[in-house]
């Protein structure tokens, strides 16, 4: 099984490798810098290492590194700088999905390719009625129009909602929500729920990112927790002490 991975070099994306190949995966990794990939990783033999900007790849390009993967996962996101933030590529996120799916679709798989979303529990999954507080879409709004990463996340998640949908027959999807995201060497338990339970602007949860690498692996590897969350947008959060 051979999964195809983007933002790789991130602090959620290397430890989603990291769970892949500990599970004997093969992955392919798409990365603008392959000297930030941790050792570990680039220098892995079940590890195709790919040095390109992912939006610099041409839809042919894009389907040849395709080609073969099982799934495609993506854990792009906007660097925390005013650069990151507000320069350009905006739409990092919704056009690296779209070119993607371009991508699969292309190579017209015998399978559907699963592919997984890294996205926040922030956004709301508007195929579901979401109880968000007033004040909490008011915040959102605020956010969405000073923030570009804000509105290209919830694009992201909108593209394989609406245009990929629950029956495009070569492509199966989840987008994956985890909420303050937080740094752990270990994996812990996590609650996974359909919606959020909490609310992400005034009483944030908390996520491991290595839980969100493992929860994301599972997706990807373990048929159960495939079918289970295919087509939605599971929320996670790390399991508080009882």
């Amino acid at each position: 099984m051979t999964t195809l991975v983007v933002g790789a070099s991130g602090a959620t994306g290397r430890l989603l490798v990291k769970q892949l190949l500990d599970r004997g995966m093969n992955v392919k990794v798409i990365v603008r810098s392959p000297d930030k990939l941790p050792e570990v990783i680039r220098g892995h033999r079940n590890v195709s290492v790919i040095h390109a900007s992912v939006l610099d790849l041409s839809v042919a390009e894009m389907a040849e590194h395709v080609k073969g993967c099982d799934a495609v996962a993506s854990c792009l996101g906007h660097n925390m700088s005013f650069k990151g933030m507000y320069g350009h590529p905006r739409k990092l996120v919704t056009d690296a999905t779209r070119r993607l799916c371009n991508a699969i679709n292309a190579n017209n798989p015998d399978q559907p390719v699963k592919f997984v979303l890294m996205n926040t529990a922030g956004n709301s999954n508007r195929d579901l009625s979401e109880q968000i507080s007033f004040a909490q879409k008011c915040v959102n709004w605020i956010l969405r129009v000073l923030l570009p990463p804000v509105a290209d996340n919830e694009q992201a998640a909108d593209y394989l909602r609406t245009e990929i949908g629950q029956n495009d027959g070569m492509i199966e999807w989840a987008a994956v929500r985890p909420d303050g995201l937080t740094d752990e060497n270990e994996v812990t338990e996590i609650e996974v729920h359909a919606s959020p339970i909490r609310s992400a602007i005034f009483d944030p949860g908390k996520t491991s990112r290595i839980n969100v690498g493992s929860f994301m692996a599972d997706l990807i590897t373990d048929d159960h927790t495939w079918n289970t969350w295919q087509g939605q947008m599971p929320v996670i959060y790390n399991k508080e002490p009882s």
